[in-house]
């Protein structure tokens, strides 16, 4: 995690994110939710930093207006921006705002519609962005691994003081964080990408040696060397290839039925 916002209970998440954007490094592209489509938004990220852009799913709701038939399923089109919009905002916004609209269906999915400022069709292909957008969904693996692995899943905070509830949740994302740099490591030394190396096994080494150097005390001059051990031993945790197409439609586990429920009347007593 290179940056971490979080706040009150009723401070609402796009409140949150809001306070990212200015961190955001150039050169980089930000996939965000569909709940991200505010045009403020949108521009802050793709401004005050060199060639930063930003992919998001458009709302149901949305109707860019097509400027350009850039080739199938994929346009130049603009998104009108509203009076009370630009009013509301601390910066001036424009009339409309010009992106690219990618309209695609995966087997098993609804058809969607990908807006993006890689505004280049040649420079930056639709199909790869599709690919792009949908790796996306990684973060959910992060979120499984603090949760279920990291915190065994006792997901409630123990403190009861909001100091101490803060305190606890840096706790938690500095030790996630640390596990990922070793991972990450690892991986190099490897010459592997660090979704190679698992997650769990990683965990279980580094919480097992924490445990046997700290009883007896080791002496600080080897631990360098029982780091670059460690690190070897996590380069021989190495996962298969992933898969280049991965399809899991949204659906339920079990199917309710259409018909009417079957009411049994009970007898009553005399």
């Amino acid at each position: 995690m290179a940056a971490v916002r979080f706040g009150a209970y009723a401070t609402g998440e796009v409140t949150l994110a809001a306070e990212l954007w200015s961190q955001l490094p150039e050169n980089s592209v930000v996939i965000v939710d569909h709940n991200f489509t505010a045009v403020r938004d949108l521009m802050e990220i793709s401004s005050g930093a060199k060639n930063r852009h930003w992919l998001v799913r458009a709302k149901a709701h949305m109707k860019p207006v097509r400027v350009e038939k850039l080739g199938q399923n994929d346009d130049l089109v603009e998104l009108p921006v509203t009076r009370s919009m630009r009013a509301s905002s601390a910066k001036p916004l424009p009339e409309a705002v010009r992106m690219r609209a990618i309209r695609y269906q995966r087997p098993g999915f609804r058809a969607a519609v990908l807006l993006t400022s890689l505004l280049d069709p040649k420079k930056y292909p639709a199909q790869k962005i599709v690919q792009l957008y949908h790796e996306r969904w990684e973060i959910e693996l992060g979120y499984d691994e603090i949760k279920t692995h990291l915190l065994d899943r006792q997901e409630a905070i123990r403190s009861r003081t909001p100091q101490g509830v803060r305190q606890e949740v840096w706790g938690i994302l500095l030790a996630y964080n640390l596990v990922r740099v070793e991972m990450e490591r690892a991986a190099n030394e490897a010459g592997v990408e660090p979704t190679r190396i698992s997650f769990v096994n990683a965990l279980a080494l580094i919480r097992n040696a924490w445990l046997v150097w700290s009883t007896p005390p080791l002496a600080p001059g080897r631990i360098p060397e029982h780091l670059l051990d460690l690190r070897r031993h996590l380069g021989l945790l190495l996962l298969p290839e992933r898969r280049s197409e991965r399809r899991f439609p949204r659906v339920v586990k079990i199917k309710m039925s259409n018909y009417d429920k079957k009411w049994v009347k009970r007898p009553q007593p005399n």
